[in-house]
């Protein structure tokens, strides 16, 4: 039975909670927070949980195998590596961290202690995901021309950390797990509408070698929630709907034919294709129990995360990138410079 500590019981934490302590072969052993009233929440959901306020009581303790970090993104770093230290696995909720040198620092050191380290990367255990990434690799869609999501809603307003950290990080796993392939180039802007905060506004722009192009779509100030994403292959395309009941991804056969012979190019240089739609069949299954799932599986069989810390390093750097890009009203940054420079 592995033991988990859950360090933060405000708004994730206790979904966390919740899975470790339905899921086969774990136990939720302690539940810490700073917060009396989170505290207390928790005390009355698991009576005969040790409750406690210093994560440092949840390192020190030897009963206890691993750690879930659900706390703002300031204090990943910390409390991770304390974790570690302390030998203890570690799931840590997105982002990862603040910087990509934090990232690597925790990386080398779950390594040199042979300790599982995986990040929060909850749309990448979805089944609508799973099922794109499925289509993407069997080669249903083609080649990828283009990935472009809207994730907009009213709220949260986070002071640690802007909307692209919070909202974007989501699409940036997903493209990470989906299409295999990291970006050249990246491009972002955006604008904070609230004094005191962060960015709450903001577009970016991702460019593959391979000629894909992304574009994400991440605000706080929309009237209505919207989780939408259009993916266009040279065979097919997707419609992946997260916030539709039933069939959240959608399959077209449509798209564009180009003429690639020169008798065909005199006649006419681009033709349209229309075919059916077919939503694929989904497990319903949570995509939070699947990781709590798969986080005890590798915890105990000693395998490596789908997402571990090299991807979640992956998504801070292009993070960084895109803050840079922030920064400089636009202006593409070349990744693999910055990856050399790292």
């Amino acid at each position: 039975m592995i033991k988990i500590g859950i360090i933060g019981y405000g708004y994730w934490g206790p979904n966390l909670a919740r899975c470790f302590s339905e899921a086969d072969g774990a136990q939720v052993a302690a539940i810490c927070d700073a917060s009396p009233e989170a505290r207390a929440r928790a005390a009355k959901r698991y009576p005969g949980i040790s409750v406690v306020s210093d994560p440092q009581e949840v390192m020190s303790d030897p009963t206890i195998d691993a750690v879930a970090i659900a706390t703002p993104v300031r204090t990943h770093y910390g409390i991770a590596l304390a974790a570690l230290c302390s030998g203890k696995h570690v799931l840590v909720e997105k982002p990862m961290t603040e910087t990509s040198d934090q990232a690597r620092r925790l990386i080398d050191e779950a390594a040199r202690r042979n300790l599982v380290l995986m990040v929060d990367h909850t749309f990448v255990y979805t089944p609508a995901v799973r099922k794109i990434r499925e289509l993407v690799a069997r080669g249903d869609l083609g080649d990828i021309y283009y990935y472009d999501s809207i994730r907009v809603n009213l709220g949260l307003f986070q002071r640690d950390v802007s909307v692209l950290w919070d909202l974007a990080v989501h699409d940036l796993s997903i493209l990470e797990y989906v299409l295999g392939d990291q970006p050249v180039a990246v491009s972002a802007n955006g604008a904070c509408h609230v004094v005191g905060t962060q960015e709450n506004t903001a577009y970016v722009t991702l460019f593959f070698g391979s000629g894909t192009i992304a574009h994400v779509n991440v605000n706080w100030l929309a009237p209505v929630k919207v989780r939408q994403t259009l993916i266009a292959g040279s065979r097919k395309m997707i419609i992946y709907d997260d916030l539709e009941p039933d069939e959240k991804v959608k399959v077209y056969d449509k798209g564009v034919t180009v003429a690639n012979s020169t008798e065909q190019i005199y006649q006419s240089l681009i033709g349209y294709r229309s075919g059916d739609m077919w939503a694929p069949q989904l497990a319903t299954t949570e995509a939070l129990r699947t990781e709590a799932d798969h986080f005890i599986a590798c915890v105990r069989d000693g395998e490596t995360p789908i997402t571990n810390g090299a991807a979640g390093l992956r998504v801070v750097s292009l993070l960084e990138g895109a803050s840079l890009s922030m920064k400089h009203r636009g202006g593409p940054i070349d990744l693999d410079v910055m990856r050399r420079a790292s």
